[in-house]
């Protein structure tokens, strides 16, 4: 049964018959009700003026220049004459009441009744005639302000409409006309009840009329509705509908569907179905191309990552003297980051790090071509500025990418623990002194390699002993990024260092790398990460 009405609350044909039927009920609903009402008040507006000519015609019957004479009990005869008259007229008019009153004007607040004759049989009604001179007060205010027009001569005459009664009788309207003497003023009034059975036993037959109507047109519309929604529409939807779906599970381009519609948009859905199974059995085709090409290019990266790897040193010696460990991790398969360490001679070990502007392929290959040419120029002996200078001017001739490196070459006197060594715009270096806490070491810089052909590099120079470390990094280490947009920064990085301070190269440096990864957690690795210590022992 659930699967039943799901299938039903998901039908585009049954929801849009729905949506007609809704909407036609509305519009039946609405015409039933403004025909209720535009028909309710013409028939009133009928029902009371054919009522005042009868209460009008009525009036003739009465002398309004004896009605004070009435209550008098003069003129007996002429008053049983006339009230046998209007006890006539009241049974051929088919009226429940004529009665004639005589209003007190001084607050229009009673009155005394001079004639009353009563047509119970006409509504079922029970009223008793009132006997001449009876007085009772006004109904309401409405009788009260009927009476005061009547006799100023504002209106002709009122009518009241009395739908909901509570004394009783049945639902009727009273019409009241002025009782005129010979001279024309106003006397009294003669009053007219008519029962509204009439006018509801004339309204049903025309609102079944109505209902009736409505219902056949509603139907009508409906099945119109169906019929049309079924061929123009829904049938050219579900042919597009099924279309797609087989295409999703079968991948394979079918005959065009064509024209299925005369509806410019449905045609137009039609024709981008067609050109969308098109497009995607060359997308897919060419998707196919595109992965074999990428896995191509992949094995190259992986291939190119182990040349990389296998450019830079990682048999790290333990010697007596001295202990040194480095790493490098790129932020891609490749990177432009690079540490190397060689012994120029038994007692000198020359110490580079540096970083390539840009990542990936680019920036290995520069990363190669530096290496090389500051290992194999500083091993022919000579100070760290030349050994740079010498490089800058190599790379700026071959440099036609517009690339740049930053880097650090010193050289370090086994012996005397004596370290020379020239920056090329890199980060300074890090030194721990045995007992106390890693401080920074603020060098002069030159200007970064392969940019200006005849660049300077100023040779600085300090000593370390017994215990002493340097620590050496690339830019990625303080400028590493973490989810919320925060870098690492060099104060981080020196608490950290502090931290380990006791820990030899190859711990300090895991320490450092767990320590940065605590810190960016999840977030991808924007820049290569190179670091490299050297203990003097």
């Amino acid at each position: 049964m659930k699967k039943f009405f799901k299938k039903i609350y998901s039908s585009l044909f049954i929801n849009v018959i729905a949506m007609i039927i809704v909407i036609f009920a509305i519009l039946g609903t609405a015409v039933c009700i403004i025909g209720y009402m535009s028909f309710t008040s013409a028939f009133k507006n009928e029902y009371a003026t054919v009522t005042y000519h009868m209460a009008d015609n009525a009036t003739v019957e009465v002398n309004g220049d004896h009605l004070k004479s009435y209550l008098n009990n003069e003129y007996a005869d002429e008053y049983n004459a006339t009230n046998e008259k209007l006890d006539i007229s009241c049974k051929k008019l088919n009226v429940s009441l004529i009665y004639v009153i005589v209003v007190d004007t001084s607050d229009y607040d009673s009155f005394k009744s001079v004639f009353n004759v009563v047509n119970n049989e006409v509504d079922d009604s029970s009223y008793s005639p009132w006997p001449l001179g009876y007085q009772r007060k006004t109904t309401n205010d409405e009788y009260r302000n009927a009476y005061q027009n009547l006799y100023s001569g504002k209106s002709n005459y009122e009518t009241l409409f009395r739908i909901k009664v509570t004394d009783g009788q049945h639902p009727h309207i009273t019409t009241i006309v002025p009782v005129k003497d010979s001279t024309g003023a106003v006397v009294g009034l003669l009053c007219m009840q008519r029962p509204i059975r009439e006018m509801e036993k004339a309204f049903a037959p025309y609102f079944r009329a109505i209902i009736l109507s409505v219902i056949i047109m509603e139907v009508v519309a409906v099945v119109i509705a169906v019929l049309f929604n079924r061929f123009s529409i829904i049938k050219p939807i579900n042919k597009v509908s099924k279309e797609a779906a087989r295409f999703a599970r079968e991948n394979v381009k079918s005959e065009p569907l064509g024209k299925i519609s005369r509806y410019e948009v449905l045609d137009n859905l039609s024709n981008s179905i067609d050109s969308m199974e098109t497009e995607m059995v060359q997308y897919m085709d060419n998707l196919a191309a595109i992965a074999a090409e990428k896995e191509k290019i992949q094995v190259e990266l992986s291939i190119a990552e182990h040349i990389q790897q296998g450019s830079l040193p990682t048999d790290f010696p333990k010697r007596d003297d001295l202990e040194i460990y480095a790493s490098m991790d790129p932020a891609k398969e490749v990177g432009g980051d690079f540490y190397n360490f060689k012994f120029v001679d038994d007692d000198h070990l020359a110490i580079i790090i540096a970083d390539v502007s840009g990542k990936g392929v680019p920036a290995a290959l520069m990363m190669m071509v530096t290496n090389i040419l500051i290992a194999n120029r500083a091993k022919m002996g000579g100070k760290p500025s030349q050994t740079l200078e010498y490089v800058n001017k190599d790379l700026y001739e071959h440099n036609s990418s517009s690339m740049f490196v930053t880097a650090w070459l010193g050289i370090l006197e086994l012996s005397t623990g004596r370290l020379v060594s020239a920056n090329a715009g890199h980060e300074d270096p890090v030194i721990y002194r045995n007992g106390g806490l890693f401080m920074p070491v603020e060098e002069k810089h030159g200007f970064v390699l392969g940019t200006m052909a005849e660049s300077k590099y100023i040779n600085q120079e300090i000593i370390l002993h017994k215990g002493d470390k340097l620590f050496l990094f690339t830019d990625g280490l303080t400028e590493a990024t973490n989810a919320n947009g925060q870098q690492y920064r060099p104060a981080r990085m020196l608490r950290a260092l502090n931290a380990h301070r006791e820990e030899h190269p190859e711990e300090l440096l895991n320490s450092m790398r767990k320590e940065v990864n605590d810190f960016v957690k999840d977030a991808p690795q924007f820049d290569d990460l190179t670091m490299l210590c050297v203990e003097l022992k």
